[in-house]
C-alpha cells in the first residue's frame, strides 16, 4: 500500500504559488525633485503660521529629500491648497472621486500615487466596497484640500539641508476606521488561500493594528513608511483640527457588488443557509449518570427478554420431564417418522454407522436425502475401486495438479497500491485518471524532520529556532544538494528533478526560505531573529520572500508549535517537492526513483550522526519509502511463516498416529503420511496459483499469507477426519471394506463442508475490491482441488500408509520390515483402546454439558456475547494504519509519529470543474466566481462558506481560485496587470522586463513600457466580464504571466497546472480545478470522513449549478474503499453465510440442519467482529478477508458436529456425547490444536501486521470456533436439536434403497 505519509504533507503546496508583495501604500508619493528653494519654503512656512489647521490648506506639500534606500520625502510645507489643471484633477477625480476643487498634491505625486496603489488593487478589486474605502485613505493623506485638519506633523529630519517629514500624526475617526476595516476583513487573496489582510495589514485583528501596522516606520531597504504615522482618534478642541471622516461604504452594498465570500454579511449571503454538519450525533439514552446508546439499550433489554424466555421454557420443559410418559412417545420423539420398531437394542457407541456386507435384515439403519444417498453410493463405490487402485488413483491426481502448477512460469505478484485496493471501475480511480492527464500529475514528496527532545527533568519540549539548530539545517541542506544519483550513466542531483514553479529555483519548503538558501545571507539579514520576523511578516517584507519568488508559510516549515506561535516551534519541516509523471516507467519517474534511494542512503548514513550529536531526533522519508519497505516486509516474515507451517505439520503427524507406544510407535506412527497430507496442501494452493497465474491473473501478498493457513485449516481437519474413519473401522473387515466404510461414514460431511467453503469463496469474486476479489478466486479454487486431492490421492495415501502398518514396516522408512512380535499397531476395534481426545469428549466433556444448570449457563452467556457484540461492532472504525503495514525497525515509525505530532496543515483539496462554458452566453463564470457580479450560491462561494465550518466539512480555507484572479486581472481597476503594447502584444508590469531592466535597476515611468495601457475599458467589457473572444485570447497571457509587486495575480506558477487549455478555443475548458485545503487530518476516521465530506459538498453543487463538479486529493484514491467498506464487509459474509446455507439446504434437504448451521455461522462472525472492537482492530480489505476467511474455517467446526448429530441414535443427549466422541475430537485435534500451534508462532513476527491481522484475529477465531462448534453447538443440538435420521428398518438385501444408507 502506498500509504499515507504525503497525505498528511499535502499542504506544503504553497511551494508552487505565485509570488505576491506586501503593498504599503507610501504616503509621501511623490518623486518630484526638490525644485523649490530654500528660501520660498521659509517665506511660505512664515507666511501661513498663523493658518496651520484650516480648511483648504495643505501641511505637506512637494518632495524634499531621499533616504538612503531612495524612499522620497515630504516636505513640512504649511501651504494654500492648489487648483489643478483640468487633466489634473481628471485624474484625480478617476481615482478619487471624493476630492474635488483644491487639491493638496502635484501631478507628479497623483502620478506615483496611482503606481502604489496600483500593488494594491489586485488584493482588494473583488471587493469594490473595500477596495472604495482603501484607496478614500490614501486619496485624502494625500491630496485631500483640507489636509491639515487632519495632518500633523510632529518631528522633520534634515536631508542634504533640506527639512522633511520624519513622522506625523493622522487624525481619523473610529467610524472610519472600523468601517474600512469592516469591509476589508473577510477580502481573499486567492492565489495564497488566505486573506488580503495578511498581505497588507500583517494580518490584523481590527482597524487600530491595521493602522499600527501601516504608520510603522520602515527601516532602510524594508517596505513601507519612510517616517513614522501616528493614528490618532481624538482631537481637542483648542488645536483646531478635526478628524477626517469622509464616508465609508459597507461590503453588504448591494451597487458595489461584493461576493459572499468576501463578505459574509451581505444581505444577498445572510438568506444563504449555512452549509449543513456531516456529523451526525449519534442517538443515546441517559439513565442517572450514566449515557448509554440507544442500540446498546435496545440490544440489553432484548436479551434480557430472551434471557426469561428461555428460562421460563427451561422451567417448563424441566417440569414436564419430571411427568411420567408413556415409553412410546418418549421414543417417538427421539426417532424419525418412518417404519420403526419397539425393539431394544444394544448401541455400540464406537459404530455409530457400521456398513457390514453380512448384516441381517432388520437393522439400524439412517434415513438420508435423496442427494446424501446417491453420494453414500458412491462413495461406496468409490472407496472400494480407490482401495484397489490406489497408484492410478495418486498419479492421475497428482498428474492433474501438476499441470496446472505449470502456471506458475507467469506468476507475477501485484504490489501496487492502485491495482491491489482500487477497483477498475472506482469513481476515485476515474478521477485520479482524470487530473492527472488533463491536468497534472500530484508531485512527489521527499521530507525531513528535524526535532527536539523533550527535557528529562520537567518533559518541555524545547524550540528549535536557535542558531545552532538553523546553522545545522544548512548543513544538511548543504549535504542534500549535493546528493549525485546515477541514473543511466548521468548524474541527477536534486535541481534536476525539483518542483521549480517560477522555472528557475527549487521551491523547498524550509525555513532557510527566509535566507534565500544562502548561509551567506544568514548573518547579514540578522539570524535567529530575521527568522522570527519573518514568521509574522513572511507575506510582507522582501527579505523574508523566498528564493522561488514566494512568500513561504511558517506552518509549512515548522511543526510542532502551539496556536500561531511560531517561535515556539518544537520541529523543523523540510520538503522537497520533485516532478512526477503518469507513467511510472518514464524517465521522470526513474530519475527521481534513483535521487530518492541516495538520499535515503545519505539520511542513514550521515544525517542522523550529525543530528543525534546535537541531542535532536530527524525522521525522514520519501515518496518511494513505503513500496520499497512493503517489499522488505514481504520477506522480513518469511522465517517465521515457514516455523509456522513446520510446527503444524509436527502436530499433524502427531495426531494422525495412535496413542504413542514405546515399542510401536515407529510403525504406527503417521510422519509420512503427515507429511505428504501437508504436501498435498501446498499442492492445491500452488494448483490454485498456477491456474490463475496462467490467465493472467496477478498474485498478491494477502493470498500467499493467508490462503495456505485456510486450506491447511481445511486440509487438515479432512485429513485426521478420514484417518480416524478408517481407524474406526473393525479390523475384520479387508482393507478396501475399511475404506469403503470410511467414505461412507464422512464423506458426505466432507463434501458438504469443502462445497460450502467454495461456493461461499466464489460469491466473493464478485465484489469489486481488487484484493478481496482475488482472495476469493485464489481461494475458492484452493479449497476445491485441497478437497478433490483429499478424496484422491490423500485416501490412496491412506491406503498405502495402512499397507505398510499391516507389513510392519518403519514409518519414514517403508523400505525397512520389522518383526518384532510388539509391532502389531493396528488391534481390532473392539480390542482398540480410545484415544485421549475421544475418551476426553466422551467421559469429562460431554457429561459436563449435558448438566441442565451448565445449559443454562452455556447459552445465556453466549446469547449475551452475540448481543454483545453486535452492540461492540458499531465501534469497529475503518482503515488501516499506515504504521501496522511496516517492520517495527521500519525508518517510516518514527517518521509517521512525527507527522502526527508536528504536522499542522492538512492535505490540498481540488475542487475540478469538467467542460466550464466560459462563453458570453452562458452562466458558468458567474456560477463558479466569488468576485463582484458573481452568484451568491456559486462554487467557490459555497468552498468559502463551508470553510467556516471546518469541523464537519473538513475544509480548512477558502478555494484559491484562478478564476477569480483571471477576471480581477483582466479588469481595468488592474492597471498594472493586464496590458498591451501598441502593436497589441503583450505587455509586463513596470517591474518586469522588458519594462524594468534588472541588470541595470531602471524601473521608472519613461522605459519602453510608457506607452502600455490597459487590455480593456470598461465599456470593452459586459458587466465587468469578458466576451468570449477576449476569455480565449487573454487567458495564454495570465497564465504566463509572472506575479510580481507591480500585480500579484500574475497566474504563472500559481495556476499553471490548474488549467487545461486544450481546445479551449472552442469556448469550453475540459479541466480546471480550485485549489483548498484539508483540516489537518490524523487519524483514518478522519480521512474517511474529509472523503465522504468533499463528496457530499460537491454533488450538492454539482446538482445546485447543473455543472459536472468532484473532489480531488491524492489520498482518495486509497481510502475509497473505507466509504464503504462496511457494505462490502456485510454483503461477502451474508453472501458467504448464505451459501453455506443453500448448499447444507440443498444436500441434507433439512431446513433445521441448514438453519442451526447459519446461525452458529453468524454468531462465530460476529462475535469475531467483537473481539476486533475490544482490540481496536480497523475494518479493511485484510480484515474483510479474514472475516470470510473465518466463515469457511468456522464450516469446519459446525457441519461435521451437526452432521455426526442427525445420524446417530438414541435420545438428543445420547446424540450430542456420540457426536463429540467421533467428529468433536477431530474437529478439536484437526483444526483446534493444529491452528493454535501454528498461530502462536506469529506473535513473534517482526511486522506488525502480521500480530494485528493474522495472529490475533487467528487466535480468536480459532477460540471462538472451538467455543461455538463444541461447547454452543452441543448444548444448543442437546436441547433444540433436529430429530435423529437413525431409524430401525425392514429391508430387502437385494434391493437397497438411494435414499438409505445401511
Amino acid at each position: 500500500m502506498r500509504i499515507w505519509s504525503w497525505s498528511r504533507t499535502m499542504g506544503l503546496l504553497l511551494g508552487f504559488l505565485a509570488s505576491v508583495f506586501l503593498f504599503q501604500v507610501l504616503v509621501t508619493l511623490s518623486v518630484v525633485s526638490a525644485e523649490r528653494s530654500d528660501a520660498r519654503f521659509l517665506a511660505t512656512s512664515s507666511a501661513t503660521a498663523g493658518k496651520k489647521h484650516s480648511e483648504d490648506y495643505c501641511t505637506m506639500y512637494d518632495i524634499c529629500g531621499k533616504r538612503k534606500d531612495g524612499k522620497v520625502l515630504n516636505c513640512p510645507v504649511g501651504s494654500p491648497a492648489m487648483k489643478p489643471d483640468e487633466l489634473l484633477s481628471s485624474k484625480i477625480q478617476s481615482l478619487c472621486p471624493t476630492i474635488t476643487g483644491n487639491v493638496c498634491c502635484t501631478e507628479y505625486q497623483f502620478d506615483t500615487l496611482r503606481t502604489q496603489v496600483q500593488q494594491a488593487i489586485p488584493f482588494l478589486v473583488g471587493c469594490p466596497a473595500c477596495l472604495r474605502n482603501f484607496l478614500n485613505l490614501f486619496c485624502e493623506l494625500t491630496c485631500s484640500p483640507n489636509q491639515s485638519l487632519f495632518i500633523n506633523v510632529t518631528s522633520v529630519s534634515k536631508v542634504n539641508n533640506n527639512l522633511t517629514v520624519d513622522g506625523i500624526d493622522f487624525f481619523i475617526t473610529d467610524g472610519f476606521g472600523e468601517g474600512l476595516y469592516d469591509s476589508c476583513k473577510d477580502v481573499k487573496f486567492g492565489t495564497m488561500n488566505s486573506r488580503a489582510l495578511e498581505f497588507i495589514g500583517a494580518g490584523a485583528q481590527n482597524f487600530k493594528e491595521w493602522f499600527a501596522f501601516i504608520g510603522r516606520q520602515a527601516g532602510l531597504n524594508v517596505p513601507g513608511s519612510p517616517y513614522a504615522i501616528k493614528f490618532h482618534s481624538d482631537v481637542t478642541e483648542s488645536s483646531g483640527m478635526k478628524p477626517m471622516n469622509v464616508s465609508t461604504y459597507s461590503c453588504g452594498d448591494i451597487s458595489l457588488g461584493c461576493s459572499c465570500g468576501d463578505c459574509p454579511s451581505s444581505p444577498v449571503c445572510s438568506n444563504t443557509a449555512p452549509p449543513a454538519s456531516h456529523k451526525r450525533g449519534a442517538c443515546s439514552v441517559r439513565i442517572g449518570s450514566l449515557k448509554a446508546k440507544c442500540v446498546d439499550v435496545a440490544l440489553a433489554i432484548l436479551y434480557v427478554i430472551l434471557v426469561s424466555m428461555f428460562l421460563g421454557w427451561g422451567l417448563f420443559h424441566r417440569a414436564r420431564e419430571r411427568k411420567p410418559h408413556p415409553r412410546t412417545k418418549h421414543f417417538l420423539n427421539a426417532t424419525n417418522v418412518g417404519q420403526l420398531h419397539s425393539v431394544n437394542r444394544q448401541k455400540d457407541e464406537n459404530l455409530p454407522m457400521q456398513m457390514l456386507e453380512d448384516a441381517p435384515q432388520i437393522r439400524n439403519g439412517v434415513q438420508l436425502s435423496v442427494v446424501q444417498g446417491y453420494m453414500s453410493n458412491f462413495f461406496r463405490k468409490y472407496g472400494t475401486w480407490v482401495a484397489r487402485n490406489p497408484t492410478l488413483v495418486l498419479c492421475s491426481s497428482l498428474a492433474m495438479v501438476l499441470l496446472l502448477c505449470l502456471g506458475l512460469i507467469r506468476f507475477k505478484v501485484e504490489t501496487r497500491p492502485e491495482k491491489l485496493w482500487v477497483g477498475p471501475g472506482s469513481k476515485a480511480a476515474e478521477e485520479k485518471r482524470f487530473f492527472d492527464t488533463h491536468l497534472a500529475p500530484f508531485y512527489r514528496i521527499e521530507q525531513i524532520i528535524l526535532a527536539t527532545i523533550p527535557d528529562v527533568v520537567d518533559g518541555k519540549i524545547p524550540s528549535i529556532v536557535t542558531d545552532d539548530n538553523i546553522k545545522l539545517l544548512f548543513e544538511i541542506q548543504k549535504k542534500v544538494d549535493g546528493i549525485r544519483a546515477n541514473y543511466s550513466g548521468s548524474m541527477i542531483s536534486l535541481n534536476d528533478i525539483c518542483m521549480k514553479p517560477l522555472d528557475q529555483d527549487c521551491a523547498t519548503q524550509s525555513v532557510l526560505q527566509y535566507f534565500k538558501m544562502d548561509i551567506k545571507n544568514y548573518d547579514d539579514f540578522g539570524g535567529v531573529e530575521h527568522l522570527k520576523y519573518c514568521f509574522e511578516h513572511y507575506s510582507s517584507a522582501d527579505t523574508c520572500m523566498s528564493a522561488f519568488k514566494a512568500p513561504l508559510d511558517p506552518s509549512t516549515a515548522l511543526g510542532g508549535f502551539p496556536g500561531n506561535n511560531y517561535s515556539e516551534a518544537s520541529a523543523f519541516m523540510v520538503t522537497y517537492p520533485v516532478n512526477n509523471a503518469i507513467d511510472k516507467e518514464v524517465n521522470v519517474t526513474q530519475r527521481a526513483v534513483a535521487w530518492e534511494k541516495a538520499f535515503i542512503q545519505l539520511v542513514k548514513d550521515e544525517l542522523l550522526l550529525m543530528v543525534q550529536s546535537k541531542n535532536l531526533t530527524l525522521s525522514f522519508s520519501s515518496e518511494s519509502s513505503i513500496e520499497e519497505e512493503l517489499k522488505r516486509e514481504s520477506t522480513a516474515d518469511a522465517i517465521t511463516i515457514l516455523i509456522s507451517y513446520l510446527v503444524m505439520f509436527a502436530y499433524i503427524s502427531l495426531t494422525l498416529g495412535d496413542t504413542p507406544c514405546l515399542h510401536s510407535f515407529y510403525i504406527s506412527s503417521k510422519v509420512l503420511l503427515g507429511l505428504f497430507g501437508v504436501m498435498l496442501v501446498m499442492f492445491s494452493v500452488l494448483g490454485s496459483v498456477g491456474f490463475f497465474s496462467a490467465i493472467g491473473v496477478k498474485s498478491t501478498l494477502i493470498i500467499m499469507e493467508v490462503i495456505p493457513f485456510l486450506v491447511l485449516a481445511v486440509g487438515v481437519d479432512n485429513m485426521c477426519i478420514l484417518v480416524h474413519a478408517v481407524k474406526r473401522q473393525p479390523l475384520e473387515l479387508p482393507l478396501e471394506g475399511r475404506i469403503s466404510n470410511a467414505l461412507v461414514e464422512v464423506g458426505p460431511s466432507i463434501t458438504l463442508a469443502s462445497l460450502s467453503e467454495v461456493l461461499a469463496f466464489a460469491v466473493g469474486s464478485f465484489i469489486p475490491m481488487p484484493a478481496c476479489r482475488v482472495f476469493s478466486m485464489f481461494a475458492a479454487l484452493a479449497v476445491l482441488l485441497d478437497f478433490l486431492l483429499q478424496v484422491t490421492a490423500f485416501v490412496a495415501l491412506i491406503v498405502f500408509d495402512f499397507l505398510r502398518a499391516e507389513d510392519k514396516r518403519v514409518d519414514c522408512f517403508p523400505c525397512k520390515k520389522v518383526s518384532s512380535p510388539h509391532a502389531d499397531s493396528d488391534k481390532g476395534i473392539s480390542q482398540r483402546k480410545p484415544g485421549l481426545l475421544v475418551r476426553y469428549m466422551k467421559e469429562i466433556h460431554a457429561p459436563i454439558l449435558s448438566l441442565w444448570g451448565v445449559k443454562i449457563v452455556v447459552i445465556s452467556v453466549f446469547l449475551g456475547w452475540a448481543l454483545a457484540s453486535i452492540a461492540l461492532c458499531t465501534r469497529i472504525e475503518p482503515g488501516l494504519e499506515q504504521k501496522i503495514v511496516l517492520p517495527r525497525e521500519s525508518y517510516l515509525q518514527g517518521y509517521f509519529n512525527n507527522v502526527s505530532e508536528y504536522l499542522r496543515i492538512g492535505p490540498p483539496l481540488y475542487f475540478v470543474v469538467k467542460s466550464y462554458n466560459y462563453s458570453s452566453e452562458s452562466r458558468h463564470t458567474n456560477q463558479l466566481c466569488s468576485i463582484s457580479q458573481c452568484d451568491s450560491d456559486s462554487l467557490l462561494n459555497e468552498i468559502a462558506r463551508a470553510s467556516l465550518t471546518p469541523e464537519s466539512t473538513y475544509i480548512a480555507k477558502p478555494a484559491a481560485s484562478w478564476l477569480d484572479d483571471f477576471l480581477v486581472w483582466m479588469s481595468p481597476e488592474a492597471f498594472g496587470c493586464c496590458r498591451k503594447f501598441t502593436n497589441g502584444s503583450y505587455c509586463p508590469p513596470d517591474d518586469q522586463p522588458p519594462c524594468c531592466s534588472s541588470s541595470e535597476g531602471i524601473c521608472g515611468l519613461d522605459g519602453v513600457c510608457k506607452d502600455c495601457t490597459t487590455c480593456f475599458r470598461h465599456s470593452d467589457l459586459h458587466n465587468d466580464r469578458p466576451s468570449t473572444v477576449q476569455f480565449m485570447e487573454k487567458l495564454p497571457w495570465f497564465l504566463n504571466a509572472l506575479p510580481s509587486a507591480d500585480c500579484a495575480k500574475g497566474g504563472h506558477g500559481a495556476y499553471t497546472s490548474s488549467v487545461e487549455l486544450n481546445g479551449y478555443e472552442t469556448g469550453v475548458i475540459q479541466a480546471s480545478s480550485f485549489r483548498t485545503y484539508h483540516t489537518p487530518l490524523n487519524k483514518q476516521t478522519d480521512y474517511v470522513n474529509s472523503m465522504r465530506a468533499a463528496r457530499e459538498f460537491s454533488s450538492k453543487v454539482s446538482d445546485s449549478l447543473k455543472i459536472e463538479i468532484f473532489p480531488y486529493s491524492v489520498f482518495y484514491m486509497f481510502f475509497e474503499q473505507y466509504l464503504d467498506i462496511w457494505r462490502t464487509a456485510l454483503i461477502n459474509l451474508a453472501i458467504a453465510i448464505g451459501a453455506v446455507f443453500v448448499v447444507c439446504l440443498i444436500i441434507t434437504c433439512s431446513f433445521w440442519n441448514s438453519a442451526i448451521i447459519f446461525m452458529v455461522l453468524a454468531m462465530i462472525v460476529v462475535d469475531l467482529m467483537g473481539v476486533m472492537a475490544i482490540l481496536n482492530i480497523q475494518l479493511n480489505a485484510v480484515s474483510v478477508v479474514n472475516l470470510v476467511m473465518s466463515v469457511g474455517i468456522a464450516v469446519e467446526f459446525c457441519v461435521h458436529m451437526t452432521h455426526a448429530f442427525s445420524v446417530s441414535s438414541g435420545d438428543k443427549e445420547q446424540r450430542t456425547k456420540e457426536a463429540l466422541g467421533t467428529m468433536g475430537a477431530s474437529v478439536f485435534s484437526g483444526i483446534t490444536l493444529t491452528k493454535l500451534v501454528g498461530v502462536i508462532v506469529l506473535c513473534f513476527s517482526r511486522t506488525e501486521v502480521f500480530v494485528v491481522y493474522y495472529f490475533q484475529m487467528y487466535l480468536a477465531l480459532v477460540l471462538l470456533g472451538f467455543l461455538h462448534g463444541l461447547v454452543f453447538l452441543p448444548v444448543f443440538l442437546s436441547m433444540f436439536g433436529p430429530p435423529s435420521r437413525c431409524v430401525l428398518m425392514e429391508q430387502l438385501e437385494d434391493h437397497p434403497s438411494p435414499s438409505s444408507q445401511l
